[in-house]
């Protein structure tokens, strides 16, 4: 066994891993083209949904680990053996569909970002990002892979340097969390959802519970459900490290939010796309400084997606199928593993050069990803509860009236995204 975490900072630092890492990839660059649109467009008036769907990130994001960790199962495994296999194949196959598009709006967003800094073809760049991903997490064993990415997790503070350089009028900024500037038209609701489809992804769910069981096996520990004797301090660990992840995800999309409407919307600047966009328009108003950190910061927020979009889809496609696969596997030992981590990044990088434009596409990756986040929510809500699944530890009562309060939030704010986009109201 590993040795015992150390006090002070660093010890506090060496508690956290999925839940900071899953935290962190939430601000992906196609994460951050919507919160930059939604500060240039409505100013502060969506902030308060930062406040609103932080605990409902926290709590289905502790489900998501606490069924790896007590299972020793991923979402997909546990969906294998408990439930209908149809359910899974359209989880899994929707969830493909979502990453694919999800990685090419953030392939092409890092690409477009290093063409902002220092010229040349941002279609290279695309292809080029893409490539550097798939073989990092191929080649690298998962402890070193897993320290890369936490310290990854460092360049979203590039957002907070761009809050400082902005002139942000505070005090409306801070009661713009409290006091919501409520609009009842499609543009708004559109916002709302993109927003919660953004902070709560199907990916993010996929990828923190498996890698509870990546660390489970760096750690040589048995699941909870067989070694329950164990679970008090694992699930405080899990809860500290998801509160932990989800608070720093919905900070910097408050920096980013902040910062845009205090510069691009002051300023008359409302129709943003994408992230690329927001750090262009940034620099005539903000100066170089802001706009290089926000460009730079685009780069290393995917440097940090990417692997998680892709390995969330690699581990959901080799549970599905009951085959072998884990960062920490070789390669001939997980073919379909890792085949499927360069085949998803690759048809990702690919979008931008067959034509299909990657903020609309992002657009439809919001639909699919709307579609199907409240029906896994509502199927990983029933995992948590099957004793057959979480032997004793099953979930608590009020965890599962937060868990399916978060479910319910999800599914009415798709009916009202539908309702909107086709005028059914």
């Amino acid at each position: 066994m590993d040795e015992e975490p150390r006090l002070g900072l660093r010890g506090f630092f060496q508690r956290l891993g999925p839940g900071l890492v899953t935290g962190a990839a939430d601000d992906d660059p196609s994460g951050i083209g919507t919160h930059s649109q939604v500060g240039a467009q409505f100013g502060y008036g969506l902030s308060w949904t930062f406040l609103f769907s932080f605990p409902l990130m926290v709590v289905i994001q502790e489900v998501a680990a606490e069924i790896g960790r007590v299972t020793g199962r991923g979402i997909a495994t546990n969906l294998r053996l408990h439930y209908s296999r149809t359910v899974l194949r359209v989880i899994v196959g929707l969830l493909l569909i979502a990453n694919i598009v999800n990685l090419g709006a953030d392939l092409s967003a890092m690409g477009a970002a290093l063409r902002l800094i220092i010229g040349g073809n941002p279609g290279l760049y695309t292809l080029g990002f893409g490539v550097i991903c798939v073989l990092l997490e191929t080649f690298i064993s998962y402890p070193r892979y897993a320290a890369i990415l936490k310290w990854t997790t460092l360049s979203l503070l590039t957002y907070v340097a761009v809050l400082i350089v902005a002139s942000v009028p505070w005090g409306r900024a801070l009661t713009s969390l409290v006091v919501p500037e409520l609009q009842w038209n499609a543009a708004y609701v559109t916002a709302f959802v993109a927003i919660l489809g953004t902070t709560i992804s199907p990916y993010l769910f996929f990828w923190q519970a498996s890698q509870e069981i990546e660390e489970q096996h760096r750690h040589h520990a048995k699941p909870l459900c067989i070694a329950p004797r164990d679970a008090g301090p694992e699930l405080a660990r899990i809860k500290l490290d998801t509160i932990v992840g989800m608070a720093f995800s919905s900070l910097i999309s408050l920096a980013i939010v902040f910062a845009t409407a205090a510069t691009l919307n002051a300023n008359g600047i409302t129709d943003i796309q994408t992230s690329s966009q927001a750090a262009e328009a940034l620099r005539p108003i903000a100066g170089d400084f802001a706009f290089a950190l926000f460009a730079l910061g685009i780069i290393g927020t995917g440097l940090l997606a990417v692997p998680v979009l892709a390995g969330s889809a690699a581990y959901a496609v080799t549970e599905m199928v009951g085959a072998a696969g884990s960062l920490n596997s070789k390669l001939l030992d997980a073919r379909l593993f890792y085949a499927t981590i360069a085949i998803t990044t690759l048809l990702g990088g690919m979008i931008e050069f067959i034509g299909i434009d990657p903020a609309r596409a992002l657009y439809w990756a919001a639909v699919v990803n709307g579609v199907l986040a409240a029906p896994l929510m509502a199927v990983m809500m029933l995992i948590v509860r099957n004793p057959r699944a979480m032997g004793r530890l099953t979930l608590g009562r009020r965890q599962m009236i937060l868990g399916w309060t978060a479910t319910a939030v999800m599914a009415v704010a798709s009916a009202a995204f539908f309702a909107f986009t086709f005028g059914w109201v």
